[in-house]
């Protein structure tokens, strides 16, 4: 029994092997199939599947949770915000000072600067040339020295342009006349910050003065610094504007300064030589003393 039980499974097996072998050898000669999921992964079941039907708006809803976050959010910042002014107004802290705009320069009265002291003449008998200055200006008031002013040029010119053999400093401004024969006055005896503090009344007032002080001294020269000056001068002595007349350098002899008629004809050997005035905020100031 045994025996034959054991002939009919290996009748059975021969064609079985012989079937498992055929599919090899066909699926070695055949083309490999393409890869696919079809009938044993369906993906469209697991596509997310709204039950709202979609909104033409395009406006997409937000979770609340997101925004009642954003909305504390900003609550707590402009609260806190609100703690710290609360605090600071509290601790007595100062707030932030703002800047203040500079106010256009204009007429100061003598009371303004009246806690400040004026600037003596430098001036003697015969000097080679008198400069006349516009007034003294708050640095100079407080030093007591003419043309102190780191910015003003006056002391660097009169060296460059061969007035002084050396560069002299603002401090020599009392040295000047018997160093040099050069004399030091002003237009205007008060001090101010700038020349627009100044009006033409009082200017026009200290044109007399300086005819004075000329006849007195006997300069053989007069060098006016600074066209404002001139302006001044001439209109004092024609009563009307300079307008176009005004020219820089040597003036004509008609207009030296301090004549006494028929005594002595003013300081006429150079004339009233103007230039520009030494401040560093005016450029091209050239002294060319012949």
């Amino acid at each position: 029994m045994a025996k034959r039980k054991a002939t009919k499974e290996a009748d059975v097996e021969e064609p079985v092997v012989e079937q498992v072998q055929d599919e090899e050898q066909e699926a070695l000669s055949s083309p490999p199939k393409p890869a696919t999921f079809k009938g044993r992964l369906q993906l469209n079941d697991f596509v997310f599947k709204s039950d709202q039907p979609d909104s033409t708006s395009g406006d997409r809803r937000r979770s609340p949770r997101f925004t009642s976050s954003a909305s504390a959010s900003s609550t707590s910042i402009v609260a806190s915000k609100r703690i710290n002014n609360d605090d600071q107004e509290g601790d007595g802290a100062k707030p932030q000072r703002k800047k203040r705009a500079r106010t256009p320069a204009g007429y100061a009265p003598p009371s303004t600067y009246a806690h400040l002291p004026g600037l003596p003449d430098a001036i003697a008998d015969n000097l080679l040339v008198l400069f006349i200055g516009l007034n003294p200006g708050i640095q100079t008031a407080r030093t007591g020295h003419a043309y102190a002013h780191p910015s003003n040029l006056f002391w660097k010119l009169l060296f460059s342009s061969g007035v002084t053999p050396r560069p002299c400093k603002a401090t020599e401004d009392r040295q000047m006349p018997e160093l040099y024969s050069l004399g030091l006055t002003n237009i205007v005896a008060r001090p101010s910050r700038n020349g627009a503090e100044l009006s033409k009344q009082e200017m026009d007032e200290g044109v007399e003065i300086l005819h004075e002080k000329c006849r007195k001294y006997r300069p053989e020269s007069v060098c006016v610094v600074g066209k404002s000056i001139w302006e001044s001068i001439w209109r004092v002595r024609h009563g009307k504007p300079v307008g176009k007349a005004f020219k820089y350098g040597w003036q004509d002899e008609t207009e030296n300064m301090g004549v006494i008629q028929g005594e002595w004809e003013g300081a006429k050997r150079t004339g009233c030589y103007v230039v520009t005035s030494g401040k560093g905020t005016y450029l091209g100031a050239a002294w060319i003393m012949g």
